[in-house]
Order: C-alpha cells, then structure tokens, then sequence
C-alpha cells in the first residue's frame, strides 16, 4: 500500500500559517509602517550585514521563507480546485504549486548561503 504525502503537505501548510500570523506581521510592522513614519530608526547596512554573518539568522529567514512559500502553495492549491472546478487537475495544479514553493525555496538558500 503507498501513503500519500497529504499529511507532510498539511504540516508545512500549518507551519506556514503560524510563522505568517506570527513573524510576517511583525515584518510589515517594522518595515512598512514605523520605519517609514520614523517611529523607528532605519537599521543601517552594517547592522543588517552583521546580523546575516550568523548562519542561526539565515537559516531563521529560510525557514520563514520556505514555511511560507508552502503554506501558500498549498492554500492555492486548495482554493483553486474549489472555486474553479478544477478537481480533475488535481496532480498538475499541485505539481505546479508544491513545484513553485521548491523554486522558491531553493532561491531563498542560494541567497543567503
């Protein structure tokens, strides 16, 4: 009998959704609303290259990457077959969505390592 990897997926896209309500908020925060009104100081380059010189730090951001490149995968995969009736697609459409979070993941290594 061969399992399907539905289970594995389920994961990622429930870890997904908890760094995307956890961390991206913080994100958009910091970086779209207090830095540009000046609530916050701009880190400067140096601040940011010292802090992306510890490899826990850029193996952080390629988990939250990741974690949420299939965590959106996943939801479209979903979503699209569902609201479009594609159901009969099922291995295409996710082929090309779960196809798309790799891409993405393995461009969020080649970046930071």
């Amino acid at each position: 009998m061969r399992r399907s990897p539905e289970p594995y997926l389920w994961l990622l896209f429930s870890g997904g959704g908890v760094v995307a309500a956890l961390v991206v908020p913080v994100l958009v925060l910091l970086f779209g609303v207090l830095m540009p009104l000046g609530i916050v100081d701009w880190p400067t380059a140096e601040h940011l290259r010292g802090l992306l010189d510890s490899v826990l730090v850029r193996l952080a951001l390629v988990v939250v990457v990741v974690l949420c490149l299939f965590h959106a995968a996943h939801r479209i995969r979903h979503t699209s077959e569902e609201l479009l009736g594609i159901a009969r697609f099922d291995l295409v459409v996710a082929a090309l969505c779960y196809g798309g979070a790799i891409a993405g993941g393995i461009a969020a290594v080649m970046l930071m390592f």
